[in-house]
This record gives structure tokens, C-alpha cells and sequence, in this order.
């Protein structure tokens, strides 16, 4: 039996008949940026997460970069994060102007290791960036503290962790920035791209609003104030709702044009309503997972506060390239997050690191092998994985 790494149209083929619904409904709106699709669909997350704020935009790097920006990252500041990640957590550092810093990362859960973060602070250090890697909650109390101590802004990377808990919260209801991906291949993903920022913050979520639409009308004024101190009484009572209201011409800082579409809105309320079913499943996965591979391959570690969503499920072995091949060979799908730790990447030359710095990031990315996990995978193919390592260990 074949055994997909992912297949979307699973997925599709369940909820075909609601989506297509609503995606009519949509289009027979006229209303296809911003409007009420979207302001449902932020209401509907703010409640399921528990935080005060949800910002959508166009996708999850777009949200890395209106985050950064909301902290006040200039040109030549720079952010600290993990070289164990997707590309875009630091291109949207370097795409700001700003350079990242690479911290080495935890062999436990791989996430950014807090014991070595306050050496990499400068005084050019605005941000701390941890990633909540494949859904692992990275351990952001000694990290809040560090920046506290600091007198330092957070910023998370949540793409891969939209469900996952810390200290009983979900990841997203926080003080802190936020940032979420929904991509097709996200626990939550949309038909297209799609992002989302959080924060419990009022002065975030204005300068994030205003971000996302070009700095415009009551929402730019309020940012231009939050970030520059520049106040503007005029248009913060100007009322901004209507389409053609004259203060949409009015704008106070140059930011992007990041806003989410109505038809991804629309999915992606339809879907958030079964997320809570999708995670545990993803859950239930890993858990036979676990019990199937026990002292057979090196599996992840749970973390200790914390709940992981499952984006990934991740085992490691000194035999990456032979354990992908092998698997190929049998039908069996795979994912080799990530080969290439980010301050080695070629974009990052200029930065001057070179191979032995953070070796443990170099370690995982040499070891690590997702297998198959998403709501729809049957019984049967989690059997036929668990077998497939064990036939590529040699063990019966």
C-alpha cells in the first residue's frame, strides 16, 4: 500500500459541498477584499484562541514583516532567531533590511535554545524571534524574561503551530506579536495563500492594521503616533468604513498591501470549525507513532509545557538520505525538514558563518525525517509506516 505524504484532496472531498457553497456566496457578494468574510473569520479565531486581536493579511511571511516592522525594526537592527526553519523567518528579517542573528537550537524539542540567546544580544538587538518548530511550544517564559530583561520585543513564528498549547494557552493569546501561515499544507490551510497575526497589545494591533493597508486613513494616524510619536487629532476622528470615504487617501507611514481575500476567509472559517478534530487526529497519529517506533528510531521528545499541534512528526537517524530513499522505495512518502540550516544557506553568505557554528541546528538538519501525519491518513497506512521503518532498521 502507497502512502502519501500529504494529500489535500482528502480533505477537499469531505467538506467539497460547504466550501463550494460559501465560495459561490462569495462571489455573488461583490465583496471580495477585507468586508465581512474576513471580520467573521477574526472573530471566530479570536474566541478560539482566547486572544484580544487577530489581524489577518496575505500570508505568513507578509505576517513575519509586519510584525517586525510593528516592533520598530529598522534598517541595520538586528533580530535573533533559529537556523532551524522554513526560509522565511529570516528572509523576512534580512527583507526589512534588518540582520538576522543565529542562535543554535535545543536537540530536545530543536527549538531555539534560551541558555544561549543573551549572548548574541548587541546593541543593535530589537527582536527575539523563536519559531514553534513542526507545533513544539519553544519555551517562551525564559525567552519573554530574557527579552524583558533586555528591554527586548518578541515576535513569534506560530506558522506550524496553530493549535498547539504553552502553559495551558494556545499559542497566539499572548502579549507578544504572533505569527501564523496558512498555507494548503498547514493544519489549517487555506485554498491559496493566507496568514494571520495575534496579540493581546491594542498598540500592536493598530500599527499591524495599518501595515497590512498601507498606512492609511485612522488606523495609519494611530501608527505614525505608536511608532514615530507623531500624533495627528484630525484624521484619528475621521470615521474610515466607507468605501469611498475621503481619508483613505490619507496616509502616515509606507507599509505594504497584505489583506486576506474574502474566499480564503470563508474556507478558512469553515475549516477552523473542525480544527479541534483535525489536531486530535493528528494527535492520535503520533501516539501510534510513538508506540510503534518506541527503542526502534530516535522520536521526538514532548515537551514539558506544552502541547504540540503535530504539524510534523519528526524522527532522526544518521541515515537520513538511505531512511527517504528507502521509504520512496516502498511507497511511502516523506519529508526531509530541513537540509539545510538557515545561516548556511547561500542568501546568507554575506553573513559570514560557516559550517561547525551552531552544531546542533547542523546535526538535526543532517538526522531529521518527517513521516506521513494529517487528519485523513487511515489505520491501515500508519501501520504500513510504522512497518517500513522497522523493515529499514531490521527490526521485526
Amino acid at each position: 500500500m502507497g502512502v502519501p505524504f500529504l494529500n489535500l484532496n482528502r480533505q477537499y472531498d469531505q467538506l467539497k459541498e460547504k466550501i463550494e457553497s460559501k465560495v459561490t456566496e462569495v462571489l455573488r457578494s461583490g465583496a471580495y477584499i477585507g468586508g465581512g468574510y474576513v471580520t467573521t473569520f477574526e472573530a471566530e479565531m479570536q474566541t478560539w484562541l482566547g486572544v484580544k486581536h487577530v489581524i489577518s493579511c496575505a500570508n505568513g511571511t507578509d505576517a513575519l514583516m509586519l510584525a517586525l516592522r510593528a516592533c520598530g525594526v529598522e534598517h541595520g537592527d538586528e533580530v535573533i532567531t533559529t537556523p532551524f526553519t522554513f526560509f522565511a523567518t529570516a528572509e523576512a528579517i534580512a527583507a526589512i533590511g534588518a540582520v538576522p542573528v543565529f542562535v543554535d537550537v535545543r536537540e530536545s524539542d530543536m527549538n531555539i535554545d534560551p541558555s544561549k540567546i543573551e549572548a548574541a544580544i548587541t546593541t543593535k538587538t530589537k527582536v527575539i524571534l523563536p519559531v514553534h518548530i513542526f507545533g513544539w511550544p519553544c519555551d517562551m517564559d525564559e525567552i519573554n524574561a530574557i527579552a524583558k530583561k533586555h528591554d527586548l520585543k518578541v515576535v513569534e513564528d506560530a506558522a506550524q503551530a496553530i493549535g498547539s498549547e504553552y502553559n495551558g494557552k494556545k499559542i497566539g493569546a499572548s502579549d507578544n506579536i504572533v505569527t501564523f501561515s496558512f498555507y494548503p499544507t498547514k493544519n489549517l490551510g487555506a485554498f491559496g495563500d493566507a496568514g494571520m497575526m495575534t496579540t493581546d497589545d491594542d498598540d500592536f494591533a493598530v500599527t499591524l492594521r495599518a501595515l497590512r493597508e498601507h498606512g492609511m486613513a485612522k488606523n495609519g494616524a494611530k501608527a505614525r503616533e505608536v511608532l514615530y510619536g507623531v500624533s495627528d487629532e484630525f484624521a484619528m476622528d475621521a470615521a474610515t468604513d466607507a468605501l469611498y470615504n475621503p481619508y483613505k487617501y490619507f496616509n502616515y507611514i509606507v507599509a505594504y498591501n497584505s489583506r486576506l481575500d474574502a474566499i480564503q476567509a470563508a474556507i478558512l472559517s469553515i475549516k477552523l470549525g473542525k480544527l479541534d478534530e483535525y489536531n486530535e487526529k493528528r494527535k492520535q497519529i503520533a501516539e501510534a507513532y510513538d508506540e510503534g517506533l518506541k527503542n526502534i528510531i530516535c522520536l521526538p521528545v514532548p515537551a514539558t509545557n506544552g502541547i504540540s499541534c503535530y504539524h510534523q512528526y519528526a524522527v532522526r537517524t544518521d541515515k537520513k538520505e538511505e531512511l527517504g530513499e528507502f521509504l520512496n522505495g516502498q511507497g511511502v512518502g516523506s519529508g526531509a525538514f530541513y537540509p539545510v540550516p538557515l545561516h548556511l544557506q547561500k542568501a546568507f553568505d554575506n553573513l559570514g558563518y560557516k559550517e561547525g557554528d551552531l552544531p546542533v541546528s547542523e546535526m538535526l538538519c543532517k538526522q531529521t525525517v518527517c513521516l506521513p501525519i494529517f487528519p485523513e491518513l487511515t489505520t491501515e497506512e500508519v501501520e504500513t509506516v510504522i512497518v517500513a521503518i522497522k523493515d529499514f532498521v531490521g527490526v521485526q
